[in-house]
């Protein structure tokens, strides 16, 4: 069996000394998505933004593709492959949807060329709007937006906080089978959600938090149902 594209090994992190992942381990592999679910405050977001660095692990190593990325800052980790889309839909609203795409781009013309054509034929949406200002997309578009302009990176591993929130059950299901789309091209998806349905849609495999630990790693087909009910509700 090959190595996975992301490692994480009992990495524990938080804020201002409060835990929010403890001793946390968990795997993705080249073309697997995998669904991040547990309740309000399991840790979901802190663990995603513990890989990419934006919040300081006190524990635990984070590997990419074999290499130990846990000592670099969040671009450093960007450059050797890991894509991030923030909860919010955070994209930068005066400027065009194509000016959102190619800032995120550090590949000549050629290459963004290249990879424009690629994020637009997986969102169609967003091919026709190319130059509208990112403001007049709808919430749906500006989250495919915001998946398109981490795309632009080339990522080998794509984070995902909550991407279906507050948006409707159609544009939701646009985006989740983007989701798997993306991650049939080879690239690893891990999927923080809390739509429980949306996300075991998209993926193959599920890890359940609780208190900042997984108590459940395994394939969605498996996924005892007493299991997801004590993630979300407690048991």
């Amino acid at each position: 069996m090959s190595e996975p594209l992301l490692q994480v090994e009992g990495l524990t992190a938080g804020y201002g000394g409060a835990l929010a992942v403890d001793r946390l381990s968990l795997s993705v592999g080249a073309g697997e998505a995998v669904a991040l679910l547990g309740a309000n405050g399991a840790g979901k977001s802190t663990l995603l933004k513990a890989i990419l660095g934006l919040v300081p692990a006190t524990g635990g190593r984070v590997r990419l593709a074999g290499e130990e990325i846990g000592a670099l800052a969040p671009e450093r980790r960007v450059r050797r492959g890991l894509g991030y889309v923030p909860e919010g839909r955070r994209v930068f609203p005066g400027m065009s949807v194509r000016d959102n795409l190619e800032v995120a781009s550090w590949l000549g013309r050629a290459g963004r060329a290249q990879d424009l054509e690629r994020v637009f034929a997986l969102f169609p949406a967003l091919a026709g709007k190319a130059e509208e200002r990112a403001w007049r997309l709808s919430g749906g578009q500006q989250q495919m937006l915001a998946v398109a302009r981490a795309l632009m990176g080339r990522p080998r591993v794509l984070l995902l906080d909550e991407p279906s929130l507050g948006l409707s059950p159609k544009l939701a299901g646009e985006v989740f089978a983007a989701v798997r789309a993306i991650a049939v091209t080879g690239t690893a998806v891990l999927l923080a959600e809390q739509s429980a349905a949306r996300a075991l849609s998209a993926a193959e495999r599920v890890v359940l938090l609780r208190l900042g630990r997984a108590v459940h790693d395994g394939p969605v087909e498996n996924l005892p149902t007493d299991a997801l009910r004590d993630a979300f509700l407690g048991g």
